[in-house]
């Protein structure tokens, strides 16, 4: 689904079997990182909210209906992307992880390539994401692969919202 040499995205669940543990380590990274940033860091994943914590610890029950897809390099799982179902035409991109130590090969890019193709493979109209205001680099990604600030849609404070045609 990539054009990228080393990096191959697959959907998940579906893949392998040793994915499942890489794409929980990625979602738990992404947590806590979130939390951090957000002021409010926990110690660990059992420390996280209830509803992401059940992202890491039942990742299929979780996600039922929506694409997940995951970025590797070789075997390992280093990145991921969630696209929910289509409501009213419009498909939402969450969970954007790309692990620290791969950073900068193209991986974020590549999985919202693949999350766009599949949003537009299956008819939606447009793809929607929220970001924290102080992540200026995906911000600055996002727009470079064409998302607009948009009117929020969200009401906690401190996100973005952003918007594109699929």
């Amino acid at each position: 689904m990539t054009d990228h040499p080393e990096v191959a995205i697959v959907r998940w669940p579906g893949a392998t079997a040793q994915l499942e543990g890489g794409l929980a380590a990625l979602l738990a990274a992404y947590h806590l990182r979130t939390e951090a940033e957000k002021g409010e860091p926990v110690g660990s994943v059992d420390e996280l909210p209830d509803r992401y914590r059940a992202e890491i610890t039942d990742t299929r029950t979780a996600f039922t209906g929506e694409v997940v897809l995951v970025a590797l390099v070789g075997d390992e799982a280093v990145g991921c992307v969630v696209v929910t179902s289509p409501v009213h035409g419009a498909s939402e991109i969450k969970r954007l992880w790309t692990d620290p130590a791969f950073r900068g090969r193209g991986i974020a890019s590549a999985l919202i390539g693949a999350a766009l193709a599949d949003a537009a493979e299956n008819g939606v109209d447009a793809v929607r994401l929220s970001v924290w205001k102080w992540r200026t680099g995906a911000i600055s990604l996002y727009e470079r692969l064409g998302f607009a600030v948009t009117d929020s849609w969200d009401e906690r404070d401190r996100l973005v919202c952003m918007q594109r045609a699929a």
